[in-house]
């Protein structure tokens, strides 16, 4: 059941709320993804941490004002993961897109992002890549591999 503003889990009580409600949105995202929710809330609490230091007013005040029902829903587009649970073992690639660049898993039929900057899909690649302890591959607008970064677990 995905987690809103009067059902969340109680580690993130003391956030503030816009941060509450990203850390909800981002844990709603990754289970939606195929984490364990054990592992999902660390991570969304972390990365709703980093959000809120560097959003500006505008984007805080739009996630202040999303509504449960936006908290729980997710689009298709969001689901790529629930439906092909492979694509967890995959690599993070950023490649060339008609409208900038686009992240996308290895073998993923469509891209989960798509960046007018290369350096804001990098990003996104590789906070997707450390998640799931796969590997961010970067590559050249030509399609040849620029960087390849290892996220891979260690247990």
């Amino acid at each position: 059941m995905p987690w809103d503003t009067e059902n969340y889990p109680s580690s993130l009580k003391n956030l503030n709320t816009p941060t509450r409600k990203k850390a909800i949105d981002i844990a709603n995202a990754m289970i939606d993804e195929g984490y364990d929710e054990n592992r999902a809330i660390p991570i969304a609490t972390t990365q709703a941490k980093e959000w809120y230091d560097n959003a500006g007013k505008e984007e805080i005040n739009q996630v202040k004002q999303m509504s449960d029902q936006a908290l729980k829903g997710r689009d298709e587009e969001d689901k790529q993961y629930e439906n092909r649970p492979e694509l967890l073992d995959k690599g993070e690639h950023v490649i060339s897109h008609e409208d900038g660049w686009a992240v996308k898993a290895e073998d993923a039929k469509k891209p989960s992002s798509v960046f007018e900057k290369k350096e804001d899909a990098v990003k996104r690649a590789k906070e997707i890549a450390e998640n799931k302890g796969t590997q961010a591959i970067i590559h050249k607008e030509n399609g040849s591999i620029q960087e390849k970064k290892s996220y891979e677990n260690k247990s």
